[in-house]
């Protein structure tokens, strides 16, 4: 009877997908306003909860009510939208004040970047 050879007969797990991201927040309502003026849907929680959540596409963007200390700058959170245009123009609306106009990119995305009140920086993007 053969064995089961250990390095031939193990499958690799395969990376799926993306879940979600968790942001930390040092203020929920000043957070879940910027989030909510450009467009991001409500899922669960919100400006007086610990733990909110803006689902769309299959993922989550979370945020996560935490007083611990300042918050660095760590990369960037890439999410795609129908319209950078439109939400950038919401953005702007709303008095946030984006890196710089939308622009179209070489590696095939227009985008522009903008930071939430605690500092993590998004990207708004979609592919051309």
């Amino acid at each position: 009877m053969d064995q089961p050879h250990p390095t031939r007969d193990v499958q690799e797990p395969q990376f799926e997908a993306l879940s979600a991201v968790t942001l930390a927040t040092h203020n929920m309502e000043r957070a879940v306003a910027f989030y909510l003026a450009l467009g991001f849907p409500l899922s669960y929680g919100g400006p007086f909860e610990a733990f909110t959540s803006f689902a769309f596409g299959g993922t989550y963007l979370n945020l996560i009510l935490d007083t611990r200390g300042p918050v660095l700058w760590w990369g960037r959170v890439i999410v795609h939208v129908s319209d950078v245009d439109a939400v950038y123009r919401k953005a702007v609306a709303a008095g946030y004040v984006p890196e710089a106009p939308p622009a179209d990119a070489t590696w095939g995305e227009r985008y522009f970047h903008i930071c939430d009140p605690d500092g993590h920086e998004i990207s708004i993007a979609r592919r051309l």
